[in-house]
C-alpha cells in the first residue's frame, strides 16, 4: 500500500529535523521585505504554506531528508556516504532536488534561491554547519528552495500576476 504524504507529514518531518515554519518565514521576509515596504513576517506565512502543499515539494523534502538520516547512520553505498556525509561542495545533486522546488514558482525563485544558496542565512546557516552529527546536505537547500519558492509566489501575488495554487 503506498502511504499517502500529507502536508502535516512534511511538517513533521521540518520540525523533527529542528526546523520551524516561523524559520523559513524569516528567510521569505529578508528576501522580500526590500520589495514588499509593507511585509510583516506573518504575511509570509500562507505562501510558505502553500508551497508546502505541493506534492512535489513534500516529495523532495521527505527524500533529501531520508538521504540525510542514512548519510548520519553511515547506511549509503561508498562513495556516495562519503559525499553526502562531507557535503562535497562539487556533489551538486542536492542543489538539484532544491531547483526542482524553486521552479515551481517562476524564474525569480531561481535568483533567490541561489543569493540564500550563497549567503546562507538564518536557518541555513544553523543547518549548513551539520553541528551534532547531523547531516543536513540536502535539508539546507531544500529548505532554501521552500524559501525562495515562497517569496516568488509573494512577489507574483503582490505584481497582481496571479499566482498558480
Amino acid at each position: 500500500m503506498i502511504h499517502k504524504i500529507t502536508i502535516e507529514l512534511a511538517l513533521e518531518a521540518l520540525e523533527d529535523r529542528g526546523v520551524t515554519i516561523e524559520e523559513i518565514m524569516d528567510l521569505v521576509y529578508e528576501l522580500q521585505s526590500t520589495y514588499v515596504p509593507d511585509l510583516t513576517k506573518e504575511m509570509c506565512r500562507p505562501h510558505v504554506m502553500k508551497v508546502l502543499a505541493k506534492r512535489e515539494v513534500q516529495n523532495a523534502l521527505l527524500t533529501g531528508i531520508e538521504l540525510d538520516r542514512l548519510a548520519e547512520q553511515g547506511k549509503l553505498s561508498s562513495p556516495l556516504q562519503e559525499i553526502v556525509q562531507s557535503d562535497e561542495g562539487l556533489y551538486g545533486i542536492d542543489e538539484i532536488v532544491a531547483l526542482s522546488i524553486v521552479n515551481i514558482y517562476g524564474s525569480i525563485g531561481l535568483t533567490n534561491f541561489g543569493y540564500v544558496d550563497k549567503i546562507k542565512p538564518g536557518i541555513l546557516g544553523k543547518l549548513n554547519k551539520h553541528k551534532g552529527g547531523k547531516c543536513h546536505t540536502f535539508l539546507d537547500d531544500i529548505v532554501g528552495a521552500i524559501a525562495a519558492a515562497a517569496s516568488s509566489r509573494l512577489a507574483h501575488s503582490r505584481e497582481g500576476a496571479g499566482v498558480r495554487d
